[in-house]
């Protein structure tokens, strides 16, 4: 599969062995919607986009539930004539956490790689297979100033207690079968 953004990134090396084919949808669906607003790297907004159009779980995940979602998507399609035009032509870097790489990924913020990486952390920490969309929303959430966070409190979301029933649900799914 081509696209028009770069191809360089997270999620390209080896993603069939990586990353769950639902995760693999989420990614190239924020790859062409960066490249639909003509973004220059794939953002966690564009991830966060994403998961809540192709992820169920990560939608069950939200104490408003559909109507919060349907806010949340409201909020984020109007990224190209609203909100989101101050960060046109910036690069997202909460610095809120380090960074993965020093030099960047080209097509990719840096927050956004750092959000991949985690995904990509705590789905072996769950012994799983591949990483999901619940471990990248993890890592999105775990970022408090991503521009994914922004967008979740701007609409009410409690991102602390989000992050903290994400680590309860990471830590339950670690529970050796059995046991």
């Amino acid at each position: 599969m081509h696209s028009r953004t770069p191809s360089n990134g997270p999620a390209d090396q080896d993603a069939e062995h990586q990353f769950s084919g639902g995760l693999v949808a989420v990614i190239a669906t924020a790859r062409r919607r960066a490249a639909r607003d003509t973004d220059k790297q794939i953002d966690t907004a564009h991830l966060l986009h994403s998961l809540l159009e192709c992820d169920s779980e990560v939608c069950r995940l939200l104490d408003g539930g559909s109507p919060q979602t349907g806010r949340l998507l409201g909020y984020l399609v109007q990224r190209s004539i609203g909100y989101g035009l101050r960060w046109q032509g910036t690069v997202e870097d909460s610095g809120a956490l380090p960074a993965v790489e020093e030099d960047g990924v080209p097509g990719w913020s840096p927050a956004a790689v750092t959000a991949m990486e985690y995904a990509l952390v705590r789905s072996r920490g769950r012994r799983a297979a591949r990483a999901e969309g619940i471990d990248l929303f993890a890592g999105l959430v775990r970022d408090g100033e991503c521009r994914a966070v922004e967008v979740l409190r701007r609409v009410g979301v409690d991102v602390e207690r989000l992050a903290h029933r994400l680590e309860d649900r990471c830590e339950k799914d670690d529970t050796p079968v059995g046991a």
